[in-house]
Formats: C-alpha cells, structure tokens, sequence
C-alpha cells in the first residue's frame, strides 16, 4: 500500500502545497500507484536524480525541488552534491538515445545519502523522462511489500527523489 499526496511536500514536518487546487490524497495498491504516477512521471520535464529505495527500510518516497533541498533537512554537502548531478548535461538515455533528463542512482552504486562522494561520482543511469518514470515503476516492482505513508509527484524545474 502507498499514501500519494500528489501535490504535497512536507518541510520540517509542516506540509506546503506545491499547486492551487490540491489533488486529494489517496492510498492505493501498488498497481494503481504505478497506474497513477507513470503518467505524471513520464509528463515531468523538469531534471531529475532518482535515488532506488532500500525495500527493506523506506516507508517514504518523495520528491525535493532543488529550493527545498535544505528546507527539508539534506546536509549542505548533499546538496551540493545532488545539484552538481542535475547539472550534468549532454547525457542521452540508454534506452532509447533521447536527451536524457532523469539520472537514476541504484542501491549498489549508492546505498544512502550519507554516501555524498558517491553521490557525486557513481555512474548511474541516464534515462529521458518516459524511460526514467518506467525504471522507478520498475524498481517498485521489485519490492515484494512495503507500506509508504508518503509519496509525491514532481514539481519545479529540478530534483531529486529521495527515501526515508
């Protein structure tokens, strides 16, 4: 099961709204989840590091646009660290050889995001949207259960997702 407040971020444990009216919260199966954001992630055109989710501790998967990245708690170094990522530019997706907008970082290459020079190096994946919404939907996939109180959809020009 999955909570998705699509147009909600919370920052130091008080929700801002992210768009004027604000979708309704819904918790749904993981099918419908998957059924739900793939178009929203796929739609985003915006920049994005994805960082895989530790299936056996996360109970949330949200989006941070870059403004936010410090308002909701990351270190100055991951910061710093995740901007650099999204400024790579000139990358095309492995699947498909579009340009590429999504970088997703796997738990092998990166396991937290304590793991700032990492971060920074690991290779990853680069993806265009529709192919960067496909990996994330694929990871979920793969996690046989889990309950996330909180997940969002993307908004602002740039981000990351992240887990907790």
């Amino acid at each position: 099961m999955a909570t998705l407040l699509p147009d909600t971020l919370y920052l130091r444990g008080k929700s801002v709204k992210q768009r004027e009216p604000v979708r309704p919260e819904v918790s749904l199966c993981r099918d419908c989840l998957l059924g739900v954001a793939a178009g929203e992630l796929q739609a985003f055109r915006g920049r994005v590091v994805a960082f895989e989710p530790d299936p056996e501790n996360f109970s949330q998967y949200f989006f941070l646009a870059t403004p936010d990245f410090e308002a909701a708690g990351l270190k100055p170094e991951v910061t710093s660290a995740i901007k650099k990522r999204l400024a790579d530019n000139g990358q095309a997706c492995t699947e498909c050889a579009r340009p590429a907008t999504w970088l997703w970082l796997s738990r092998e290459q990166v396991t937290s995001l304590d793991e700032v020079e990492r971060i920074g190096e690991a290779t990853g994946e680069w993806f265009c949207p529709e192919h960067g919404a496909g990996m994330l939907c694929v990871a979920f996939k793969r996690i046989p259960e889990a309950n996330v109180f909180y997940m969002n959809l993307p908004y602002g020009e740039a981000g990351a997702y992240v887990w907790i």
